[in-house]
Order: structure tokens, then C-alpha cells, then sequence
């Protein structure tokens, strides 16, 4: 059967590239999301620049934003601007943005989109491809999970001599737990290159429904890949009001450098607007590694807590950082933060700094630094942020149709759901997750 016309031609090209990013000394407290150094690895080039650190310059941030989708918050990209006075400026509190560090992406050289699915009767197409960097949580219709509604055991090889297999079920246990699965993967003529793909729908009697996803695969270079990706649908255990969670984790190493990545997002919606949303990155090329973790919290009452931490370091003993932190509600609240750097000396220059929002136009500014700069004065200036998230419960809801129409198992006469809000169990897998990068 040709069923592959791909074959297993995915192969991963590192770059990286160093972008140097300044700190301001005076107007620092107006700086909420100072521009940082980022370092990044992308593909068609390889090349090296040494890093340093700029720590001058009295500048003014000007704010660029750009959507990088419904699931994705907000973007800014800060860009400097010495003519700009800071008491002139007005700072907005925006959702967190993702790591603006590192963007590295596996890229496969066939660009082309295929089908996931094919004719019964033919294999599934080559999924050879890893997954990109920074791309955050994936919607349903992206993934094209397609269950069938029989028991399907099919293998065979196709005109390159690659070979593939296809198989689903279903699963049943008590309280009316039912998962349905199909697995699917398959291999290249000389054992180099596979790839390994499971879909899922699981449900029960609690109206607990779940949608899922698990790809890995790895090629003849040497470069593996492994991602997740889940949709849950369940009724919260204290509020009993109805949430959709979703998730997802990727990780890809080289296999000719000391490079690789690794991801978690989360996001969490309930149905009168109490949202939470998060990431924890992890990168490395060779001798420089970086990390990023930040977090959206909205009671869906007008409070909102949402903070970035970031860092970098290489084996010659540099290292710097930069996070911040905001806290609203009803117009008062609170923005803190610091910017930091260790040379490889243990020499360390910090700069902290911080604003309290009394909601009446007064904004109290204050700061210093490890060189003896410092403020602390207060300016009319309009506070701005964000009380509800860019993304909520309708448009989570709006995206979701396909978990929403999970059918249970019918329920017999007379029998009633064990309420137990404990683990569901898992989806079938045919491999442990690999290990994770070495620890953050």
C-alpha cells in the first residue's frame, strides 16, 4: 500500500542568536516590562554571537502589541525611544506574554500540510514533523482527532519500504467511564526515523469528558520530539460550577548538539469568568540555557495577579534575569519588579523597582539600584489593566465543540454516578513520556 508519500525526511537545523537588550538608569520604575537580552536558536543559519551586558542609557520604552491568537494572550515587543519623556507615558497592564527569549523551532522540510486522515483501507499519512516553539495551547480543530466507531487492527508497508499500523478500542470501567482510542505510527525501511500518534475521548457518568492528544517521534539525524495535548470538561469540586481546563507539553532534543527545549502550558476556565492561565519554559543550546515561567490569575470579580520570571545563564558563569509582578483591583493595586545580572566574577547589578496605584490619578514611583541610583516620587498618571482576560469561558467554550459533544455511556435505570472528584484514569499509551531536560 503507498500510503506515505512523505516518507521520513524531517531534520532540525540550530541557529542561535544573541540580541542585546538595555536597561534604563533613571525612569527605571516606568519600565514595568523592560526589553531584555533574548537569546534564540531558529533554523537556516548557524552562527555565534559572545554575550554581554548593557546595563545604561536613560530610556523610554513605546509598546508594540500583536495577537498571536485566541488561546495566546497578548505580545509586546518594547522598543526604545529617547525623545519620549517618562512622566508622559501611560502604562497599561497587558496578559503576560510568552517567554521573549529563545524561539527555537524543529522544522521539517516539507512544508506542505497533509490529511491526518485517510481512506480505510490505506495507512496513515508520516507525522515526522515536531512540534514549533511558543506556540502555547493548540485548539481541538487544529489536532483533526477523528475516532472511529469499531475495533480496527491494520498494518502494512508502503512503496519506500517504510511500514506503518493503525489500531483503536474502547475502553470501559465503572461508573460508566469509557474511553475510545485510536494509536497509529510507523517507521522508516531502516529502523532511523518513526513516528507514534494516539488519539482519545474519554467520559463517565459525572459528566466528566476528556479530549486528548500524544505524538513523539524522532528522526535520522538524531532529533526526537514528544508533545501533549488535552481538553477536559468537569464540574469543579467546590464551586460545582462547570470548567474546561487545557494543557499541553512539548520537548524536543537534537541530535547533533547539546540543544533542546521544554514547555508546559495550562489554562483554566469556569463558567462565571474565574480564569488562570500559565508556562513554564526551558531551553538550552549548547553552552547557554534560559527558563521562563509566568502566570494569569483572574477571580472573575474585577482581581487580577499576573507575573513573569526569566532567566539566563551560560557555563562561563554569567547570568541575568528580569520579573515583575502586578496585583489590581477596582483600580488600586500595585507593580513591582527587578532587573538583575551576575558576571562571571560574582559580581552582581540589580535594579528594583516599583508603583502603587491609589485609583484617584496619583501613581507613587520608587526604585534603586546596586550603582546608587534611586526615586521615589509621585506623578499624575492614569492607571491601565486588564480586569477580565483576552480570552474567556465564552470563546474557551466557542472552541471547544468537539469535547462538548463527547457522548456518555447510557446510564441504566436506577443507577447513579459516584461522585468522587479523584484521578480519571489514564489515557492508553504505548510509552512513558521520555525525561524531561535536565531540571530547571
Amino acid at each position: 500500500m503507498a500510503a506515505c508519500c512523505r516518507g521520513f525526511s524531517t531534520h532540525v537545523d540550530f541557529d542561535r542568536r544573541v540580541e542585546l537588550f538595555r536597561s534604563p538608569t533613571l525612569g527605571g520604575p516606568d519600565l514595568r516590562r523592560r526589553r531584555w537580552r533574548r537569546i534564540l536558536f531558529e533554523s537556516n543559519r548557524v552562527g555565534f554571537c559572545p554575550i554581554t551586558c548593557c546595563c545604561s542609557d536613560s530610556l523610554v520604552p513605546i509598546r508594540r502589541t500583536a495577537g498571536s491568537g485566541k488561546n495566546v494572550e497578548k505580545q509586546e515587543d518594547w522598543r526604545f525611544n529617547p525623545k519620549k519623556s517618562p512622566r508622559r507615558l501611560r502604562i497599561q497592564a497587558t496578559p503576560a506574554m510568552p517567554f521573549a527569549s529563545p524561539q527555537s523551532r524543529f522544522i521539517s522540510k516539507p512544508e506542505k500540510f497533509y490529511p491526518r486522515c485517510t481512506p480505510r483501507g490505506s495507512g496513515p499519512q508520516s507525522r515526522d514533523t515536531p512540534p514549533k516553539r511558543d506556540t502555547g495551547i493548540a485548539n481541538e480543530k487544529d489536532w483533526g482527532i477523528n475516532l472511529v466507531n469499531e475495533n480496527v487492527s491494520e498494518s502494512g508497508t508502503n512503496e519506500d519500504g517504510s511500514t506503518w499500523y493503525r489500531e483503536s478500542g474502547e475502553d470501559l470501567g465503572d461508573n460508566g467511564y469509557r474511553c475510545r482510542w485510536t494509536r497509529m505510527g510507523g517507521q522508516s525501511h531502516d529502523g532511523y526515523s518513526e513516528w507514534k500518534e494516539t488519539w482519545w475521548e474519554k467520559s463517565d457518568w459525572t459528566g466528566y469528558k476528556e479530549l486528548g492528544v500524544e505524538k513523539s517521534g524522532r528522526n535520522v539525524e538524531g532529533d526526537s520530539w514528544w508533545e501533549t495535548w488535552q481538553e477536559v470538561l468537569h464540574q469543579d469540586e467546590w464551586s460545582n460550577l462547570a470548567r474546561i481546563e487545557r494543557s499541553a507539553q512539548k520537548q524536543a532534543k537534537s541530535g547533533t548538539e547539546n540543544a533542546g527545549w521544554h514547555e508546559k502550558w495550562w489554562e483554566k476556565y469556569d463558567a462565571k469568568g474565574w480564569t488562570e492561565k500559565g508556562a513554564h519554559k526551558y531551553g538550552r543550546l549548547n553552552e547557554q540555557s534560559w527558563w521562563e515561567k509566568w502566570g494569569e490569575h483572574y477571580d472573575g470579580r474585577g482581581s487580577v495577579l499576573k507575573w513573569t520570571d526569566k532567566w539566563a545563564e551560560t557555563e562561563l558563569g554569567t547570568k541575568w534575569g528580569d520579573k515583575w509582578e502586578d496585583k489590581f483591583f477596582s483600580g488600586i493595586g500595585s507593580r513591582q519588579g527587578e532587573t538583575w545580572h551576575v558576571s562571571p566574577s560574582s559580581e552582581r547589578w540589580s535594579r528594583t523597582w516599583g508603583e502603587e496605584h491609589f485609583g484617584n490619578g496619583k501613581v507613587h514611583k520608587y526604585g534603586k539600584s546596586t550603582t546608587g541610583e534611586s526615586w521615589d516620587i509621585v506623578v499624575d498618571e492614569e492607571t491601565y489593566y486588564e480586569a477580565e482576560p483576552h480570552y474567556g469561558w465564552a470563546d474557551v467554550v466557542g472552541d471547544s465543540s468537539q469535547l462538548l459533544s463527547i457522548k456518555a455511556r447510557e446510564r441504566p435505570p436506577g443507577v447513579y454516578p459516584n461522585l468522587d472528584f479523584g484521578s480519571t484514569p489514564s489515557a492508553p499509551t504505548e510509552e512513558e513520556p521520555p525525561q524531561e531536560l535536565p531540571p530547571q
